[in-house]
């Protein structure tokens, strides 16, 4: 039997990898400069349709909604995150926690849901018209203006997270000797440390571009009541007409992933340029001070806040749930259980989504949890000669939006060969579940390394001096040692896989609806009520599950 050595082990994670990630996405190129070829058309491909995208309407407002969208939410993004890092990092005050709270809870909820929940407050007959009567808020939030604020009170965690590790550390010394100099504290902040925070400023900024200008929730939600086509929404209605229109959705593929490739080496470039070592410079804990007579107002200050990006989207769902008709307001005669009781109609159709949702999330967290692991174990411990390059496409499905990696899975698995070899996934559930390993690799390969970290290596030469193969040592020393990691590695996985609604929308089959999906539609067709009963029920559900197995875990853990 064929030994496994750590050079194997890299090949064979690269292998992997290209195949759940390289390949998809080198597929969208690839059917730009030769359309077809997927489907054995080979013929070169007219270069001018690149340049379509600036003559055709749709293409041209696709492309400037999106820079619009990412780059006035990354500005303002950027700030606000920079300034609350700022202040938390610099005053202790009370509910401090609950904005890191809110800010973990900002990532982990689907960004879809977010969207419903501020399009179900803002509409015309939403709650901020009905209960306080505010006729203004439509006209608001329903502009490109009002998207951009309501894109930046979800994404500005991304920076928030960024700029806040930066400051867990200072250069009090450079500080101290300034300020004996005569400096301001304002100009010893806008000379010392704002300039060694901003490889941490840019990294956030970067972020909030990508994510933004790849994300479907918040066009797909508004679709509904307003009109605002994006790259990655546009992408999805050039599948979903008829005739379907692969050229239009493999060139606005190929410039959604060009402008994310150039945010992403500007920010290399900007990082490389603005490197700053000062941990052996004096650097010391950075402790938060009392806030003294501004406390109560910062505290005050924040609640209001959290009321704002965690009430409005999160508690609007909640009261829609619970409504008959959505202009009704909050009354006695339109307060219903109707929305959840129709859960269980029709055959129970949307509960069999969930279930599906879930078969896929929880395929995707085991299969994915041994691939992350591999990959980590090569990141860590391996000499492997291309490391770099397995690094980088353990990282790449976190930048590239869910609808193009959508567009390159059909590409690849929709193709006449694969027939005979029974890999002709396009239109299968499988399919799903590889978009959604593809999609949990960053985050368990993250988590993994992490753990890793912490084992010495010569705990692992130790064993292979006495003869243990790669994988007995991997299984008996590794894995016991990350029976936390590994689980939580897993049950983000699958948190995270249930909600994923880009890649669902592109790839699901006929006739096999999942969970996001069904959402979705009812939102669509303006059953916000229905909609929000299935977002909490299933939300409840996949809470509920997770709860479970750490309690089944933890009790495990305590027996033995």
């Amino acid at each position: 039997m064929l030994r496994l050595t750590n050079e194997r082990l890299g090949w064979l994670v690269s292998i992997a990898l290209l195949i759940l990630v390289l390949y998809p996405l080198l597929a969208v190129v690839i059917q730009v400069l030769l359309p077809g070829v997927f489907f054995g058309n080979w013929v070169i491909g007219d270069l001018s349709l690149l340049l379509e995208i600036f003559k055709r309407p749709l293409w041209q407002k696709s492309l400037e909604n999106s820079l619009l969208l990412g780059i006035g939410t990354t500005l303002i993004g950027t700030l606000l995150g920079g300034v609350l890092a700022t202040v938390r990092s610099t005053w202790r005050f009370p509910t401090a926690g609950l904005l890191d709270a809110a800010v973990w809870l900002l990532l982990i909820m689907p960004s879809f849901i977010l969207a419903q929940g501020w399009v179900m407050f803002s509409a015309q007959q939403g709650l901020a018209v009905n209960l306080f009567g505010w006729d203004w808020v439509p006209g608001a939030v329903f502009q490109p203006a009002g998207l951009i604020v309501i894109m930046t009170l979800s994404k500005f965690p991304l920076a928030y997270l960024s700029m806040k590790a930066a400051m867990e550390w200072k250069v009090q010394q450079l500080s101290d000797a300034a300020r004996l100099g005569g400096a301001s504290p304002i100009k010893v902040w806008a000379t010392i440390q704002a300039p060694l925070l901003l490889p941490a400023l840019l990294a956030g900024a970067a972020l909030v571009f990508m994510d933004t200008i790849g994300d479907f929730g918040l066009p797909s939600s508004i679709a509904a009541i307003y009109r605002f086509p994006t790259l990655p929404y546009s992408i999805y209605s050039a599948l979903y007409t008829s005739p379907i229109r692969f050229d239009m959705a493999g060139v606005l593929s190929f410039y959604l992933v060009l402008l994310i490739s150039i945010a992403m080496l500007l920010q290399f470039a900007a990082m490389r340029r603005s490197r700053f070592d000062f941990m052996s410079g004096g650097a010391v804990p950075s402790v938060p001070k009392e806030a003294g007579k501004y406390r109560w107002l910062l505290a005050a200050g924040n609640i209001v806040f959290l009321l704002v990006i965690i009430g409005i989207p999160i508690g609007s769902s909640l009261m829609m749930s619970f409504m008959q008709a959505q202009g009704g307001g909050v009354k006695a005669d339109n307060l219903t259980l109707a929305n959840y009781t129709a859960l269980f109609d029709g055959g129970f159709q949307l509960l069999h989504g969930l279930g599906r949702s879930l078969m896929i999330a929880a395929s995707a967290a085991v299969i994915g949890l041994v691939v992350g692991l591999l990959v980590a174990f090569v990141l860590t411990y391996s000499q492997f000669r291309f490391r770099r390059g397995i690094e980088v496409l353990s990282l790449v499905t976190l930048a590239v939006p869910g609808v193009v990696l959508g567009i390159g899975y059909i590409f690849v698995w929709n193709q006449r060969w694969l027939e005979p070899l029974g890999l002709l996934l396009y239109g299968k559930p499988a399919i799903l579940v590889l978009a959604a390993i593809a999609g949990a690799i960053p985050v368990i390969t993250r988590i993994m390394v992490g753990a890793m970290a912490k084992v010495p290596q010569s705990f692992l030469h130790a064993a292979g001096l006495q003869g243990d193969s790669l994988l007995r040592r991997i299984r008996r020393i590794l894995l016991p040692l990350m029976r936390g990691a590994l689980l939580s590695a897993g049950l983000a996985a699958f948190g995270a896989s249930v909600f994923d609604l880009a890649v669902n929308s592109v790839l699901f089959p006929p006739n096999y609806i999942t969970f996001p999906v069904a959402i979705n539609k009812s939102f669509e067709d303006m059953r916000f009520g229905y909609a929000s009963a299935a977002t909490i029920l299933g939300g409840g559900v996949v809470v509920a599950i997770i709860l479970v197995i750490e309690l089944l875990f933890r009790r495990k853990e305590a027996r033995s």
